[in-house]
């Protein structure tokens, strides 16, 4: 399994190295034809999927300071795009939720990652994308148990 092991390890930085890229979110940005800061569009993502979140979840969700979190969220709030409320599970934090304009954009970017990777995938069976789709996600699921771990 060293081989195998050793080829999914490549397939994975291969893949972490596309999405760090900034070309692939400006991609998607235009393709979704809204009008969003490429540094923007992970949080309102996370904050769409995973909110309401406080800063300090966000900041250590995207892998960046709090004081740029901070700075990121509030110029998405001035955007109509996120709106700042009591979070459900500490009230004294400040939580970011999505606001309608944002699901609005959201749902754009969502519909051009949807045509973005049925293009990647065109001509895959679909019994292939459904492994994929299964086997990606038992992996993921074990990574994020795995971080979780003390």
């Amino acid at each position: 399994m060293g081989n195998e092991i050793r080829e999914l390890r490549e397939a994975l930085l291969d893949l972490t190295g596309v999405l760090n890229r900034p070309q692939p979110d400006a991609a998607l940005i235009e393709a979704a034809g809204v009008d969003l800061d490429r540094a923007l569009f992970p949080l309102l993502a996370r904050v769409e999927r995973m909110g309401p979140l406080g800063i300090v979840e966000l900041a250590e969700l995207a892998g960046r300071d709090y004081t740029t979190v901070s700075r990121q969220i509030a110029k998405l709030e001035s955007l109509g795009l996120v709106a700042r409320c009591p979070s459900p599970t500490d009230g004294r934090v400040r939580a970011a939720v999505i606001t309608d304009q944002g699901q609005v954009m959201t749902d754009a970017l969502d519909a051009a990652r949807q045509k973005i990777i049925e293009e990647l995938l065109a001509g895959w069976e679909a019994k292939e994308v459904s492994e994929l789709a299964r086997l990606l996600r038992k992996f993921a699921d074990g990574a994020l148990g795995w971080v979780k771990t003390p």
